[in-house]
């Protein structure tokens, strides 16, 4: 039974009371940053494997584009981490996929070739790509979602200020005069604020929701290679003898056993 409520207890990175859990705050906070993250990232990723590309004849290209490769798989990771840190998630155990110890004298430009990986370096790259796209629209959302909804909230505030100083009254001809309805200003501040809490509230989950989205687009729940058991571990597997099951004060069947004597 303990074993089976184990696994319901993990965290799943929802985030629940928007407007009081630092989760949201710290979701917007990384939405803001996604446009510049994500025009870096991309101009990183381009600037990179063009140059490496370029310069492919004169040698230089080719230890230029395992650098890229790799700082690509740096970057991924980098943001896989940060999500993981702002929705509370748990690392991904180290894998135990068997890795052969570099040899004394070899080559470092065959060592990155060797630990070349060409499906994660596609990966990275659309990763990277996706992830200017989409740091562009989700900043354009969020930005907009809560801006409606802190102008409603800010709306009375402004009213005032500009009919004391500049007597500007930008309520004079608003939805109500339409409908004939004679709401004083106080009601009507009222009423602004509530539509203003009632739409950040909306915008907050809209900002967690765009999170979520962003986690899966990262595979930030997946991981590229599971772990597997080492090499040395399955060849040892495999040539284990039957006999290591029996234990050493249980005799062998078939084989005789010597008598016992008193003295």
């Amino acid at each position: 039974m303990k074993a089976k409520e184990a696994p319901s207890k993990a965290p799943n990175g929802k985030v629940h009371w928007v407007f009081f859990n630092p989760k949201t705050y710290a979701t917007i906070l990384y939405l803001l940053l996604s446009l510049p993250l994500g025009i870096i990232y991309f101009t990183i990723a381009i600037t990179g494997i063009a140059l490496s590309i370029g310069l492919t004849p004169i040698f230089i290209g080719i230890p230029l584009f395992f650098g890229v490769a790799k700082l690509l798989n740096g970057i991924v990771n980098f943001e896989q981490g940060m999500i993981r840190q702002i929705l509370g998630l748990p690392h991904p155990a180290a894998s135990n996929t068997y890795q052969q110890q570099p040899e004394a004298g070899r080559n470092w430009l065959m060592r990155m070739v060797r630990s070349f990986d060409g499906a994660l370096f596609v990966r990275n790259l659309l990763l990277v790509v996706l992830r200017f796209v989409t740091g562009v629209i989700f900043f354009v959302i969020m930005v907009t979602v809560i801006s409606l909804g802190l102008g409603f909230i800010a709306l009375p505030v402004v009213h005032i200020i500009l009919m004391n100083e500049m007597q500007i009254d930008i309520l004079e001809n608003n939805l109500f005069s339409y409908f004939h309805i004679d709401w004083t200003y106080n009601q009507q501040y009222l009423l602004y604020v509530g539509v203003g809490l009632v739409i950040s509230w909306i915008a907050l989950h809209v900002v967690n929701g765009l999170m979520q989205i962003q986690r899966r687009i990262l595979y930030v729940d997946e991981t590229y290679q599971q772990p597997s058991v080492s090499a040395e571990a399955q060849m040892y597997s495999s040539v284990q003898s039957p006999y290591d099951d029996y234990p050493d004060n249980q005799p062998t069947p078939g084989m005789m056993q010597p008598a016992y004597r008193e003295p």
